[in-house]
């Protein structure tokens, strides 16, 4: 398995869209091939990070794209800085 981990700063609009269009972006990430979770992280500073997990390296950096794509197209207006993306093989899964 591997994991992407998206790190948002000022994620508030963000989290407040995720929430409001949580169907759509369930459809989104779990059409990426060899999709396992989601989840979004907010911490009380207004930051966030979103987890994905895949069967592969190649559905992380699928749901890396999704998940940009996404944003650009339904938060245009958005004024916030790329997230910092780390992503490797998960080591230790319970």
């Amino acid at each position: 398995m591997y994991a992407t981990i998206r790190t948002y700063t000022g994620a508030g609009d963000l989290l407040a869209a995720l929430t409001r269009n949580q169907d759509s972006v369930r459809s989104l990430m779990s059409a990426v091939p060899g999709f396992r979770s989601y989840y979004f992280i907010a911490t009380p500073d207004g930051d966030g990070s979103s987890i994905t997990v895949c069967d592969d390296e190649a559905g992380t950096g699928e749901s890396n794209r999704v998940a940009a794509a996404w944003i650009a197209e339904n938060l245009p207006g958005l004024s916030m800085a790329p997230p910092v993306i780390s992503a490797g093989e998960v080591a230790v899964a319970f």
